[in-house]
């Protein structure tokens, strides 16, 4: 008969703790087509295929990068591409010993009689995509919901983000995908840190008791929380150390520890920020693997270094291992600022009403 859970529970922990080795965490590499457009605009290189091809390339091929990285998340259309070397790019990252993904929803909608919220589209389907996928060499999944603290939340929109998360987990889980169960709390607004926690514990407490209602495999997935900040509007901002405390506050008081790990999303840090605020998180004991997945805290200064130009490939890659390495030492709380050449790293990348 069909696989199902059951018979992919072992190969689902055994991708999870591959996915949590010590000092590695995750690159978000799975822009959508738009999005991709948003980063190289800045950088003037047309968004076109051969482009998104030659510069998800550069970051598969980084000499060294699964020293640092335990696994890539793509969109579907890199999932299939090949590289000028005739290689697919999955078994780039495969040769490297990184862990090809995917990201699986199909992006927010609005939420009718909602107060401007969004919900996320994809179930339909979804048990069909992710058997694809597995058979394309992909082993782990990515789904991104989202929450605004501004607009509300509406009970109605935590719950849809929740229920969501949920229903993906369980079918992905019983494709032999590992689950990233990430429920933005997004950083727009003025709100403080202390109202951050309120709404990211109601969201994270929906999101568990669904999760367990679907029966998903706490230990086969991966959580991808936002870290716990005041709003990019809140004049009163918080130190690397507030940060750490009110986010691990946050996971001890929600997320069981037979959870293997915990990969931050960036949301609009800047790349140094993103890295103190990690380091910080692992100065102390904690009972899961807290790590990063980062997009644009991993590629903002590859980007800017390569400028849609070959002669510029090997120094974006060494850019990109600066960056990989910085949040490898901060996984192990081992990184020392004092390390970064650049004030490239400190600038912030919010957005407002960022959509990925």
């Amino acid at each position: 008969g069909r696989k199902d859970m059951s018979s992919f529970a072992a190969e689902l922990i055994a991708t999870a703790n591959a996915l949590v080795a010590p000092g590695k965490g995750i690159l978000a590499s799975d822009e959508s087509t738009g999005t991709i457009g948003k980063r190289f605009a800045p950088i003037g290189v047309e968004n076109t295929e051969d482009n998104r091809r030659a510069y998800r390339e550069l970051l598969v091929s980084a000499p060294g990068l699964g020293q640092y990285i335990s696994g890539a998340i793509l969109f579907e259309e890199t999932l299939y591409q090949t590289c000028s070397n005739g290689k697919k790019m999955s078994d780039m990252l495969s040769d490297q010993g990184i862990v090809p993904g995917i990201k699986v929803d199909k992006g927010l909608a609005p939420l009718a009689n909602s107060n401007d919220e969004q919900w996320c589209m994809g179930l339909d389907g979804l048990d069909k995509r992710c058997a694809e996928y597995y058979k394309a060499g992909a082993r782990f999944a990515k789904w991104r919901s989202v929450v605004s603290i501004p607009n509300g939340p509406s009970t109605i929109a935590v719950r849809d983000c929740a229920y969501g998360l949920a229903r993906y987990a369980a079918i992905a889980q019983n494709a032999g995908l590992v689950p990233i169960v990430e429920p933005e709390v997004l950083l727009d607004g003025e709100q403080t840190i202390e109202r951050t926690l309120e709404v990211a514990e109601a969201v994270w407490a929906e999101t568990f008791k669904y999760m367990a209602d679907n029966k998903v495999l706490f230990e086969g997935i991966l959580l991808k929380p936002a870290m716990v900040t005041p709003g990019a509007e809140c004049p009163t901002r918080a130190s690397p150390q507030q940060v750490a405390h009110a986010t691990l506050t946050l996971l001890k008081r929600r997320v069981p520890p037979a959870v293997p790990g915990i990969m931050f999303l960036s949301g609009g840090q800047s790349e140094l920020e993103a890295t103190l605020n990690l380091q910080e998180m692992n100065r102390q004991p904690n009972p899961w693997h807290v790590s990063f997945s980062y997009a644009r805290a991993l590629q903002n200064s590859v980007l800017k270094t390569w400028q849609g130009k070959q002669e510029n490939v090997e120094a974006a890659q060494k850019a990109l291992l600066a960056r990989a390495k910085a949040n490898s030492d901060a996984q192990r709380g081992q990184y020392d600022p004092a390390s970064e050449g650049s004030a490239e790293a400190a600038q912030s990348m919010y957005q407002k009403g960022y959509t990925y």
